[in-house]
């Protein structure tokens, strides 16, 4: 009894099979990728030594049409092959399974459309051409890629800058909307925030991302500061990111474990407003005690501008620097690959359609590795930690500008209580 097996894969979706995943014991595999050739070949040698049974994955890997598939599958069943289709319904020698044959040839039907759907998507992509669908706002559609609309990107450019300024969403989506009066919500500003589009670069729905495509609206440092934002953002209480005042969503009572709040109190007939950080939800009893936010302000101050420069000099800066050349080397290697492709194809090495495929791979590999240059610290950490360990450099800025840069540096602060006293244990982020 003789087996055999064949699969063909399209090199733009998906890879070929290994060769040990039939889970039969195979006399021979024939392969395709791109092209039939194979599938002639294993016709041709049924010819002349026909086999018992025939493995495929499914029966639309038989051709690209309806009409292929059924001439190849009667081409078999003439020469005395049965067909088994390991991922369908369906062996040729079953009456039954050839009865819900024509079932099938609708399903292959629609899953060549499907695939040519997929086909045409993926040419796009090695082209670098921009996805179906709806145009980021700031952008329109040029001649195969996205091009800026000078009429809308000034508010996406100004959204950014907002953020990058004060590393509030909701105060950049309130900005726009008060100075431009565009309207959006929360959750569209954060996608404008990841958008790789907004950075020049285009993000396909298979999750992959091409790098410089296009023009961006914001540069690439910008872009790696929007991250970073964004990540410590996210290690803060919901709507503290866009608090009024610095220390919110900072401060933790050791005591009992909970986070404080700011609390504003006036005193009857009077304009005069104090502010107090305070824990609504405290466990204990009695209750642990407000504490004027003026004083752990002025105490928080006092200990970075003491412990900030020692903790960046505690940093390996050498071990970091050695990180980000090699994966600058890693850019610059994949990028000198790309570059040499044109001359492949001229001296024959490559066609044209493996070279696109080889160079959109190459192209995201090095947006892979942009990315991971960007979420590291970045190199003037040291020289920043310098400029903020000076006490006149925080009295200088206002709440909001003192929030941007707490945050920066900061992961939390702990009011560790003695009776009615307290002390402060800041704790930075790295």
């Amino acid at each position: 009894m003789k087996i055999i097996a064949y699969s063909y894969s399209d090199p733009l979706l998906e890879t070929s099979p290994d060769q040990a995943s039939w889970g039969w014991e195979v006399d021979q595999i024939y392969q395709d990728l791109g092209e039939r050739s194979q599938l002639q070949q294993l016709l041709n040698d049924c010819e002349t030594e026909p086999a018992n049974y025939l493995l495929i994955r499914r029966l639309e890997e038989l051709g690209d049409t309806l009409a292929q598939v059924s001439d190849r599958l009667n081409q078999l069943e003439v020469m005395g092959v049965i067909v088994i289709a390991t991922e369908q319904k369906y062996t040729s020698e079953v009456s039954k399974f050839r009865v819900e044959l024509l079932n099938l040839l609708q399903e292959i039907q629609r899953q060549q459309r499907s695939r040519s759907i997929r086909q045409g998507h993926a040419r796009n992509r090695l082209e670098a051409s921009p996805p179906p669908g709806k145009v980021p706002y700031g952008y329109r559609r040029g001649k195969g890629k996205y091009t800026i609309d000078r009429s809308t990107s000034p508010i996406v450019k100004d959204f950014f800058d907002n953020f990058l300024l004060y590393g509030s969403l909701r105060g950049s989506v309130r900005y726009i909307a008060k100075k431009y009066a565009k309207k959006i919500s929360v959750t569209t500003g954060r996608r404008w925030l990841t958008n790789p589009v907004y950075r020049g670069d285009t993000a396909y729905q298979n999750g992959e991302i091409i790098s410089d495509t296009h023009t961006g609206i914001i540069s690439r440092e910008e872009a790696a500061q929007v991250d970073r934002l964004l990540r410590r953002n996210s290690r803060l209480p919901s709507r503290t990111a866009s608090a009024p005042h610095s220390l919110a969503g900072l401060v933790v009572c050791e005591q009992c474990q909970s986070r404080m709040i700011v609390t504003r109190v006036n005193q009857r007939y009077q304009e005069q407003e104090y502010l107090y950080l305070r824990n609504t939800n405290c466990p204990q009893s009695p209750k642990c005690r407000a504490i004027p936010y003026s004083e752990i302000l002025e105490k928080t101050i006092e200990i970075v501008c003491r412990d900030l420069p020692l903790a960046v000099a505690g940093m390996n800066f050498p071990q970091l620097d050695t990180i980000k050349n090699s994966l600058n080397d890693k850019i610059s290697n994949q990028q000198n690959i790309l570059e040499q492709l044109p001359k492949l194809i001229e001296t024959g090495v490559l066609d044209t359609e493996t070279a696109k495929l080889r160079a959109y791979k190459l192209r995201t590999e090095i947006s892979q590795l942009q990315a991971k240059l960007a979420i590291l610290p970045p190199v003037n950490l040291r020289s920043v930690a310098e400029a903020v360990s000076i006490s006149q450099f925080w009295l200088d800025l206002s709440e909001v500008e003192r929030r941007f840069y707490l945050r920066e540096f900061i992961r939390n602060i702990d009011i560790i209580r003695n009776g009615k006293d307290w002390d402060l244990q800041v704790v930075f982020i790295f």
